[in-house]
């Protein structure tokens, strides 16, 4: 179905046009949020929510970009507001153990690892680089992510971020790097 077609039906409510559109993308949302998240169930959740928002607020879209670029900042910006959620709470619950709370365990949030895209035989490595990864500043994050993790060209990269190719470019540099510090560090402690 063609693109502004597509947005024309789902802007009049039509159910078969948005349910065509979650059919589209839902593989591709879920795949950016878990790589962000981490966490089968939340990325579920919070691709359920990237579409509600899609459906509620598709007449604010204005064809400056395209639709998946659209929803893949939608998406973005949902798992990057569930991760600072995480650490809030997380703080909270830190600081409540600090004045004899003893009904708050650190370990419930304790992070895990649940990628369906990795073997299982590769599950500690990409443990590993995908804990590094979180550990970037969140617009190197997000580059790496789409770049790496899901496969867009730097162009679509900059589209979803909203910044110049030659940014793009910088981040994923400054990614690597930091990586290279974080892996390097992880494996001369650990082997």
């Amino acid at each position: 179905m063609e693109e502004l077609h597509l947005i024309s039906l789902i802007k009049k409510k039509d159910e078969s046009a948005f349910k065509y559109l979650v059919e589209t993308y839902s593989d591709r949302v879920y795949n950016t949020v878990l790589s962000f998240v981490q966490h089968a169930e939340d990325a579920e959740d919070i691709a359920q929510e990237v579409f509600i928002e899609v459906y509620q607020s598709i007449d604010k879209f204005k064809n400056e970009s395209k639709l998946f670029t659209w929803i893949y900042r939608i998406a973005v910006s949902k798992s990057l507001d569930h991760l600072k959620s995480k650490k809030r709470k997380k703080r909270f619950a830190f600081v409540q153990s600090l004045f004899g709370d003893e009904g708050i365990s650190l370990l419930a949030d304790k992070p895990h690892f649940e990628h369906h895209g990795v073997l299982l035989e590769n599950k500690e490595h990409s443990k590993v680089l995908f804990f590094a990864i979180s550990k970037l500043p969140e617009n190197q994050q997000t580059a790496f992510n789409l770049n790496k993790v899901e496969g867009l060209s730097y162009n679509e990269v900059s589209e979803v971020m909203q910044v110049s190719v030659s940014s793009v470019e910088s981040l994923l540099f400054r990614a690597n790097q930091n990586l290279k510090k974080l892996l390097e560090n992880y494996y001369q402690k650990n082997l």
